[in-house]
């Protein structure tokens, strides 16, 4: 390991992270009980993951997020701002980038190009 990069053991999940567990459960409309039935977790330990009290294994975390119908992405480090954005923009409601005058960033297949 680069010696720029100490070693670290987490003592709870990021904020963000567990922010982002409890919004992806309450879309669904899942009680904590519910998200528990579905990974085969008591309610009390999805509790004590969602307010930080207890760190969930590697495969634990896993199954969480994808029963939630989200991934886990290793992101190289220089492109964490834009997918940073790429989510603030996914997650705006009701907003899109032609709201705001700005061109999508993919164009759409059926949609001829235009001349600049």
């Amino acid at each position: 390991m680069p010696k720029h990069i100490a070693a670290q053991r987490l003592d709870r999940l990021p904020e963000r992270l567990r922010e982002d567990l409890i919004d992806a459960r309450q879309k669904l409309g899942w009680s904590q009980a519910e998200l528990g039935r579905q990974v085969g977790l008591p309610q009390v330990h999805i509790s004590n993951i969602e307010t930080g009290k207890v760190v969930p294994r590697y495969n634990t975390l896993l199954d969480l997020v994808r029963i939630l119908d989200y991934d886990l992405l290793m992101i190289p480090r220089p492109l964490v701002p834009a997918v940073q954005s790429l989510i603030r923009d996914y997650r705006r409601p009701g907003g899109t980038p032609e709201d705001e005058g700005e061109r999508p960033l993919y164009a759409d297949q059926d949609e001829p190009e235009r001349d600049a």
